[in-house]
């Protein structure tokens, strides 16, 4: 644990995570390793990229054949997941889009799901989780006082794509992370993995209103080590075969389908925004805007002093906050002492609660042969 308040000299990343180690001349083990990992994904020459991409888009086309769709994309309105879907329309691949309503959409992001499948002319699912089965589990994990909210939305969005691939037969799952944007992200700041349904259950169970998990997905023991071990599909990072600058994709969204700015990363949805703008850095002392900063300095997409000032920016327009806590407060059914006291009440981890990945790690050890470092 770090006990003095300390900056990397080479990205923004610092001491607010617990886990970060310097080196010598001041740079941090983050961007260390992003920039390694950087040297290993990046290619040569332009032929190079190009070979490499297309043999990825023959693999999916070929795996494809005589199925409606050749593979699933996640579609969440946001830059990263619309430029894929542009993307791989232009590849000539024939995408099933999935999105999980989890009943906090912008009506922008709405607006800009709509115009995207409009125009790239994609077929789309929605998945619509239970408002009520949400809200109970959303108010859980703010009660149990531990840091990845999102964990809920990304575990029903995980097993939607599972499901998805087996109903029609789908190998491949083309997800929008990306190394250029998405290099450096701390371990100590969200949950791994995501779909550690006992994780949810258990807190659930310790937290929750007793209402019923039945329409929310989870997965039993069984179910979590096939999909961890065994599962048919795969994921592939497609926009790390592309050349990719932010920037340069706002432009195409902005200009070719009528996609508008939210303002910031993961915006598009109002739980995230108010998430990270607010309970994260409140709460747990979190501004994911150093990890997000960080990834543009290493990939030389900004600069560091670019970076340092975007920090010195207002994470919450004062009178925006305001309007956005109490519509969150309301939107959950708390009183505002209710919130304040899960604000204030003191930290915990997801293992000091029932989870699958205990368990796995225990195993692991008995059985290395069997379950290899994942």
């Amino acid at each position: 644990m770090n006990k003095s308040y300390k900056v990397c000299t080479r990205c923004v990343m610092d001491t607010t995570d617990p886990l970060i180690m310097f080196e010598e001349k001041g740079v941090c083990n983050h961007c260390t390793s992003a920039l390694k990992k950087l040297e290993t994904i990046t290619f040569k020459s332009e032929a190079e990229r190009q070979k490499a991409l297309d043999k990825i888009v023959n693999k999916i086309k070929d795996s494809g054949k005589g199925n409606k769709y050749d593979c699933i994309i996640g579609l969440s309105g946001g830059v990263d997941s619309s430029y894929l879907a542009y993307v791989v329309k232009n590849l000539g691949l024939r995408p099933l889009a999935i999105h999980v309503d989890n009943g906090w959409n912008s009506e922008l992001a709405v607006k800009n799901i709509e115009n995207i499948v409009r125009k790239l002319d994609i077929d789309l699912y929605t998945h619509v989780i239970d408002w009520e089965v949400f809200k109970a589990l959303q108010l859980a994990f703010l009660k149990a006082s531990v840091i990845d909210l999102e964990m809920l939305s990304d575990n029903a969005i995980v097993i939607g794509i599972y499901n998805l691939t087996k109903k029609f037969n789908v190998k491949y799952f083309i997800d929008g992370t990306n190394f250029a944007a998405e290099s450096i992200m701390p371990s100590s700041w969200f949950y791994v993995p995501k779909y550690d349904s006992l994780n949810i259950q258990a807190i659930y169970n310790r937290f929750g209103s007793g209402k019923k998990l039945k329409s929310y997905p989870l997965l039993s023991l069984y179910n979590y080590i096939q999909y961890r071990y065994f599962k048919k599909g795969e994921s592939i990072a497609l926009l790390n075969y592309v050349p990719y600058n932010k920037a340069d994709a706002m432009k195409v969204l902005l200009e070719e389908l009528e996609w508008k700015d939210y303002g910031g990363k993961h915006f598009e949805s109002k739980i995230t925004h108010f998430y990270q703008a607010y309970i994260l850095p409140v709460k747990f002392n979190v501004d994911k805007r150093k990890a997000h900063l960080s990834s543009l300095i290493c990939s030389g997409q900004i600069t560091r002093d670019e970076a340092l000032l975007e920090l010195k920016k207002e994470l919450y327009d004062p009178t925006k906050l305001e309007e956005d806590k109490d519509y969150f407060i309301k939107k959950l059914g708390l009183t505002v002492d209710e919130f304040n006291n899960i604000m204030s009440s003191p930290v915990k981890q997801h293992h000091d609660y029932p989870s699958y990945q205990l368990i796995h790690k225990t195993w692991a050890k008995r059985f290395r042969k069997f379950f290899p470092k994942k």
